[in-house]
């Protein structure tokens, strides 16, 4: 795994070396092993190293035989010694050992369609320069990140944000829009992200520069196409794909290990490695000092029944709260939970392991229709038939035990909540509205002038508007599925609290439940298989349930979550535990950032300062008001002197002292930023 920059100018001139190592410096956590510049006419491509294979041989930028095609690349292709023996039967040569080599071939082979051919993981970008031209792409699922950006008469590309900013020609400035999608849906909807401008790259597509034109098009999606199957066959051929994709997993030159959280999935994976291999294993695990958050007890039983060497960190309030803000500069975006950060601090374990690879149970849940929310959509639709009926809304109470406010509400708002009523059921995000209008309730906490901004606009109807033709003749279950693979899961699941915390230690995770095969498979299986009942990854359960301990598949999904507010703020101690918290949240302070209103602020902070903050909503707005202002204070007001910085320097608290100059967060003027970019475009590039 790595770090990848770039510049393409439109004028001709030749790309700044000084800028692309500029670029490529804060990309060091991504690739501390080796780095690389290319300076190649108007192109110039950079990278930072984690050397995973052909660790010798594998430094990038790469070209072919000839030079005249190089890339840099940020991922793993783990079907390369299959493409590696069809290139060489087809007359490449080959000079390294690595899967790097092997873009540049199928891309002089197959072109743009090369990526077709790959089961992986990957952000990449080619220069053709015989063509003068800039491919750059990004993995079907959204595993590794990609964004740009045009200033100063050039194209700008890299993994993190962080890295576009350098240029001082690439204007700071939040986008209300990136916002306002983020406070619906966890995550901006791309290619907006929440600064204005900058641009994500969505998952499954391409993107092509040429003759300074750009061009996005999308090359994968996922078409939910259920045929009849029989129970056992399906059972069989999921397990066999889910070994062939872990054996790929394994294909390293350093060692692999894996996280254990102690549930379905983790659990399922680490079988499925012990019986691809016989090598040591290394498991990893998070503990929690509170019991609500807290799985050890499944985790050890995992670890005894598979003979793992497993080591955990255990995680406190107080741990969170420190490195918060350390999370945020990786994250680069706010986040509406703190879970991200228990994360943060395992691969920091992993780290002073010794190791750079690990396999998680990521994407078993969006596959294999493993979470709540689908449970409560086939609840919600149960009820809607008879929305009067008092037994059909208990059945709610089965999914959220951890829940006791939302038990506590009376019927007819819990009706409410739930949308059951009949009109509600043939809008097309039914499955998703409770969660996303409960998120959406922290917007009350904007200030005037950025309601005012965002009058005219509608992240649904966006969204709306970026559903497949097919969409409508869906099962609801493939539907919900749907939402929740191209919304949650590349926006949150994967990179809050996948990626960019992962690459903070320099280590790779790698998602067997991902790999396409088994994602178009699951696609195309009966929804009776996947949640029988109610009953959760059913045919996960009848395939590889006897692969584990009982107790694991027989006990009820715990979600993964972590204390929220309380990291913050003492339980009753009127003063937050950490001095940033403090002066990001002070009324003035509110005041001149601009995005929240501060009255309202103070009363949620007084909340949290007398321990009051306990409900859903009060933790999401306190942790995604919080999370904003690390943005803007990380990436507006401070960057210049944050982006130089190591992670660990972030932790020094005093760097959120009140003493520092002041001044208004600029935000767009007139129209929202972004709002005339098309979805997927084919345009001119214009500054």
């Amino acid at each position: 795994m790595c770090g990848i920059a770039g510049v393409l100018n439109f004028d001709a001139e030749t790309a700044d070396r000084v800028l692309l190592e500029r670029m490529i410096a804060p990309l060091r956590h991504r690739g501390p092993d080796d780095r690389g510049v290319l300076v190649d006419g108007p192109a110039g491509l950079a990278h930072a190293r984690l050397s995973i294979i052909d660790l010798d041989g594998g430094r990038q930028p790469m070209p072919n035989e000839d030079h005249s095609i190089w890339v840099t690349f940020n991922g793993e292709i783990y079907n390369y010694v299959e493409l590696r023996e069809t290139l060489r039967r087809k007359g490449h040569r080959m000079a390294t050992r690595s899967d790097t080599e092997v873009i540049v071939h199928m891309y002089e082979e197959f072109g743009d369609r090369c990526v077709e051919h790959f089961n992986g993981q990957w952000a990449l970008a080619i220069w053709d320069r015989p063509r003068r031209r800039l491919f750059l792409s990004r993995d079907r699922m959204g595993i590794r990140p990609l964004y740009y950006t045009t200033a100063g008469g050039k194209f700008l590309f890299a993994s993190e944000v962080k890295s576009l900013f350098v240029d001082p020609d690439v204007p700071r400035r939040i986008d209300p829009r990136g916002l306002n999608q983020l406070f619906t849906f966890w995550s901006p909807l791309p290619p907006t992200t929440v600064f204005d401008n900058i641009f994500e790259l969505p998952p499954g597509h391409n993107l092509i520069v040429e003759d300074g034109r750009l061009r996005v098009g999308q090359y994968w999606q996922l078409e939910y196409d259920p045929t009849p199957k029989d129970e056992q066959h399906c059972a069989e051929q999921l397990l066999e794909l889910l070994l062939d994709a872990t054996r790929l997993r394994l294909r390293s030159d350093v060692p692999v290990g894996a996280y254990l959280s102690g549930g379905l999935d983790s659990t399922v994976t680490t079988a499925l490695i012990k019986q691809a291999t016989d090598a040591h294993l290394r498991t990893f695990s998070i503990t929690f000092e509170d019991d609500e958050f807290d799985e050890s007890q499944h985790q050890q039983a995992a670890v005894k029944s598979l003979g793992t060497d497993h080591q955990s960190i255990r995680c406190t309030s107080a741990d969170i709260g420190r490195v918060f803000p350390e999370v945020i500069w990786h994250a680069e975006r706010p986040v509406l939970r703190t879970a991200p950060a228990p994360l943060y601090l395992l691969s920091g374990l992993v780290h002073d392991e010794g190791y750079k690879v690990v396999v998680t149970g990521e994407g078993a849940d969006e596959m294999l229709g493993g979470y709540d929310i689908f449970k409560e959509a086939k609840v919600r639709r149960f009820w809607a038939a008879q929305p009067d009926s008092v037994f059909r809304a208990r059945l709610l109470e089965k999914l959220y035990p951890y829940m006791p406010g939302l038990q506590a509400q009376s019927l007819a708002y819990r009706k409410a909540f739930f949308h059951v009523r009949p009109d509600d059921l043939a809008n097309p995000f039914f499955s998703h509205l409770p969660r996303w209008e409960l998120t959406s309730w922290l917007k009350r906490f904007f200030s005037d002038d950025l309601k005012s901004q965002l009058t005219d606009h509608d992240p649904y109807a966006e969204l709306l508007a970026r559903l497949p033709d097919e969409y409508a003749d869906w099962h609801p279950f493939c539907q919900a599925q749907y939402l929740e693979t191209t919304t949650l899961l590349p926006g949150y699941i994967l990179s809050s609290q996948g990626d960019r915390v992962a690459m903070a230690g320099s280590v790779e995770g790698r998602f067997p439940f991902l790999d396409h095969r088994l994602a178009e498979m699951a696609a195309r299986m009966p929804v009776r298989w996947k949640m029988k009942g109610l009953n959760e990854k059913y045919i996960l359960k009848r395939a590889a349930g006897h692969m584990i301990p009982h107790s694991i598949v027989a006990r009820k999904k715990q979600p993964y979550r972590a204390p929220d507010a309380k990291s913050f703020f003492a339980n009753g101690s009127g003063t937050p535990q950490h001095e940033y918290v403090d002066s990001l949240l002070h009324s003035e302070r509110i005041r001149e950032d601009g995005i929240f209103d501060p009255k309202a602020v103070e009363r949620l902070v007084a909340k949290a300062r007398k321990g009051r903050v306990i409900g859903i909503k009060d933790n999401m707005t306190l942790v995604g008001i919080l999370s904003t202002q690390l943005v803007v204070d990380q990436f507006i007001r401070e960057f210049d002197a944050c982006h130089d910085r190591s992670a660990a320097s972030l932790a020094d608290q005093s760097q959120y002292g009140v003493g520092r100059p002041q001044h208004q967060i600029p935000l767009p003027e007139g129209k929202l930023a972004g709002a005339d970019y098309a979805y997927p475009v084919y345009q001119p590039i214009e500054e």
